[in-house]
């Protein structure tokens, strides 16, 4: 079976730093797959705050990103306790989106992640895809 492989870029544009918690293990006792994915989605918000955005880029006009689709390489284990060290950067943009690439360390250097979400413009009022705003195409670039 072919493996998912997560191309890294060169230079990541955003860091941050996410504890793992106690309701974030599985029955193994280490992250679970679903916290893994939570903690991205909660790096990927503070990433596009710092590029001027939040949930929407128009609250009033319902135009914002939608994710269509995640990639997870795992590399090694994480637990209760650890400092989960995110390096973040916008990849593949085009006209109506951009990749978020992830890479995931623990407060040790250890790898424990490599991840990709697929972002797009979309607009929550007619739920169909529009192009990316320029102002954000610029960003991302």
């Amino acid at each position: 079976m072919a493996r998912v492989k997560v191309a890294l870029p060169a230079a990541f544009s955003f860091r941050t730093e996410i504890p793992v918690r106690i309701t974030d293990l599985n029955y193994g006792g280490h992250l679970g797959n679903d916290a893994l994915l939570s903690i991205l989605h909660e790096a990927r918000v503070q990433f596009l705050r710092s590029l001027g955005l939040e949930n929407d880029f128009d609250p009033v006009s319902k135009l914002g990103l939608i994710m269509v689709d995640v990639a997870v390489e795992y590399k090694g284990e994480a637990f209760h306790g650890d400092v989960l060290h995110l390096q973040m950067a916008a990849t593949d943009a085009n006209k109506y989106g951009f990749d978020v690439v992830y890479h995931v360390h623990n407060q040790a250097g250890k790898e424990i992640a490599r991840a990709k979400t697929g972002m797009l413009c979309f607009d929550y009022n007619v739920r169909k895809l529009r192009l990316l705003p320029e102002a954000l195409a610029a960003q991302v670039h």
